[in-house]
């Protein structure tokens, strides 16, 4: 009996692994839909030029770069005018 399941597990493991394949792929198309419409709304100009030129991955690292880099820097105060100070 262990030796059959020897034998035959690899063939059940993949059989499982294309079964699954199988329910991904809906999935994934549906979640990169999904980035191209976020990356369109939320796009500057920079990264347009990036997505035309060489496309959608390379546009999504400028972007993740760009997010990464603005958590990292300091975050500035506002400034409202010379007399902001002076309100009650």
């Amino acid at each position: 009996m262990a030796g059959l399941l020897v034998v035959f597990f690899p063939f059940i493991l993949l059989g499982f692994m294309i079964l699954m394949e199988r329910v991904e792929g809906p999935l994934r198309t549906v979640a990169v839909q999904n980035r191209v419409e976020e990356f369109l709304d939320e796009a500057r100009p920079e990264e347009m030029d990036t997505f035309v030129r060489d496309g959608l991955p390379a546009a999504l690292d400028e972007r993740e770069r760009r997010r990464t880099l603005s958590r990292l820097l300091p975050k500035r105060p506002i400034r409202r005018g010379r007399h902001a100070a002076h309100r009650p």
